[in-house]
């Protein structure tokens, strides 16, 4: 009678925390992906750092909202060896609910914080080229570090939700037992996920629709500026497509086969969900685009401290670095001396 009870108990868990891992095969392979993801994305990220910090010094660069998203992109890599290691398990989340809720706290924080500060960054961009000799209030903002300490304490809030006691295996709806704190608990989290991606893509087109019109009505000389900033919105875009709209696809197909409780077709979903969202950590890897199309200051100071060679063939003038007057005189046939000035770039 104990064993059946306790067989029966676990049926009826499986069947309300959503918990179970439909294909070992799967979660095996996905394990793999994400470590992958952390090999190349541990380096890649600690040499953006390397570059923001000691050498391109974003502070003096106006570059913080971008050291954010580095700061955001490096939290979430240092998270990729444990959720692999579940997979590895053949669990879709941690037993102890203080991993697991904590688990997905950081995976939510960091995710928003990453959007909040892409978004800043291009209607930064849209304000400068749009609108250009208006006041821009980000341009602003982006001088302030303060600004950047609010954004993440904003963040906060949205990110409560996964921390609540009643937060079962670190899912959402379609429970057996659905309790009035269950649902607005739930019902949060699954607003703030979902309103997070959909409205920044829709500002994100909006700007990028504005920024390419701008560009077509410019006259040549003054169309570099302005394929540079279609160049930060489209990076931008690319990051939302590729890594944040699939898995949101996923997320609302997830929640409606759950909810109409179709077994059969969850068990394909949640590996198809599970997958997109291990895709969506890749974007620790793609926003250094982001970065080197935002400011060629970047990535002429990263190109210089890792390729140098590469450096001075490709780029002989490179912007980054100080600049230098040297003043040459000499005399020529006439009575007098003519002084001629020229700038000298010197590599960091």
């Amino acid at each position: 009678m104990t064993v059946m009870s306790s067989q029966r108990n676990m049926a009826t868990n499986s069947s309300i925390d959503h918990c179970n891992v439909p294909n070992n095969a799967t979660y095996q392979t996905l394990s793999w992906v994400m470590m992958g993801e952390f090999v190349l994305g541990l380096p890649l990220n600690l040499s953006v750092l390397y570059i923001f910090i000691f050498r391109f010094k974003f502070w003096k660069n106006k570059s913080i909202f971008l050291f954010n998203i580095v700061v955001a992109d490096f939290l979430l890599v240092a998270c990729l060896p444990a959720k692999a290691y579940h997979y590895h398990k053949h669990e879709r989340h941690n037993q102890d609910k203080v991993v697991c809720k904590t688990m997905f706290f950081m995976l939510f924080l960091n995710r928003g914080a990453t959007i909040a500060f892409l978004i800043t960054v291009s209607i930064d961009r849209y304000f400068n080229v749009v609108h250009l000799g208006r006041k821009n209030f980000v341009k602003v903002l982006k001088k302030s570090p303060q600004i950047s300490i609010l954004i993440w304490l904003l963040l906060l809030p949205l990110t409560i939700p996964t921390m609540v006691n009643t937060f079962e295996c670190c899912n959402s709806h379609g429970r057996e037992v659905e309790t009035f704190l269950h649902d607005v608990t739930d019902t949060f989290r699954e607003i703030v996920c979902f309103t997070q991606i959909i409205i920044p893509f829709i500002i994100l087109v909006y700007c990028t629709v504005r920024i390419v019109n701008r560009l077509r009505r410019k006259t040549v000389g003054e169309k570099t500026k302005l394929r540079r900033a279609v160049f930060v919105v489209l990076s931008v875009v690319v990051v939302f497509s590729v890594c944040f709209l699939p898995s949101t696809i996923a997320r609302a197909v997830l929640l409606g086969v759950r909810l109409r409780k179709w077994q059969a077709a969850e068990d394909v979903v949640v590996q198809v969900y599970d997958g997109l969202m291990v895709l969506s950590y890749a974007d620790c890897l793609l926003d250094p685009l982001v970065y080197c199309f935002c400011n060629s200051g970047f990535k002429d100071a990263y190109v210089a401290t890792f390729c140098p060679t590469f450096l001075q063939t490709r780029w002989p003038n490179s912007d980054c670095g100080t600049v230098t007057t040297t003043t040459t005189t000499y005399t020529n046939q006439n009575p007098g001396t003519k002084t001629v000035s020229f700038q000298v770039l010197e590599k960091l």
